[in-house]
């Protein structure tokens, strides 16, 4: 497997934003941050505030995904949890059709590098950004894209999947 990639978090802003986690919704995008993700007393995760949505990832420095981003959600085994924004538009494919099944098989994704940055991901909990990938969805025509990946840092795993057609 590939040498990680590690990327140093470099907020910038303001110094009360440099000590909170941002966190980004797989489902609609919206970005907030830790003081807006828990509710009263209790340290338990909010669903989004803008659509609703269950749990939200948490990012190591500020990420703005570009408007067209589709964003895929996976578990710890690299199989298909959710299709957020965007997938629709970039695949053609919904949650009915990839829940349960391995990102690879559904978005034939490969990578400019030829390595493996989604197992990677999952294997080292590092961020892998800016990778050149081909999406092959359900072997539908090739879409180049960027993929930017991140780990879920809670008891589940699992990763964050952003494609940003080129």
């Amino acid at each position: 497997m590939a040498k990680p990639e590690v990327h140093a978090a470099s907020l910038g802003g303001s110094p009360t934003l440099r000590t909170m986690p941002i966190f980004i919704c797989p489902n609609c995008g919206d970005r907030s941050v830790a003081t807006e993700r828990t509710a009263g007393f209790a340290n338990r995760p909010r669903s989004c505030k803008k659509c609703g949505f269950g749990f939200l990832f948490e990012l190591l420095d500020d990420y703005y995904p570009a408007p067209n981003a589709a964003f895929f959600i996976l578990d710890q085994e690299g199989r298909l949890i959710g299709a957020g924004r965007g997938a629709r538009e970039l695949t053609g494919l919904g949650d009915l059709d990839v829940i349960g099944r391995p990102v690879h098989e559904v978005l034939g994704l490969q990578f400019e590098s030829g390595d493996d940055h989604i197992g990677t991901a999952l294997e080292w909990g590092v961020r892998v950004l800016d990778k050149a990938v081909v999406v092959h969805a359900e072997g539908d025509r090739p879409e180049t894209a960027k993929a930017d990946i991140f780990p879920a840092y809670d008891e589940d795993g699992g990763l964050l999947l952003v494609l940003t057609p080129k």
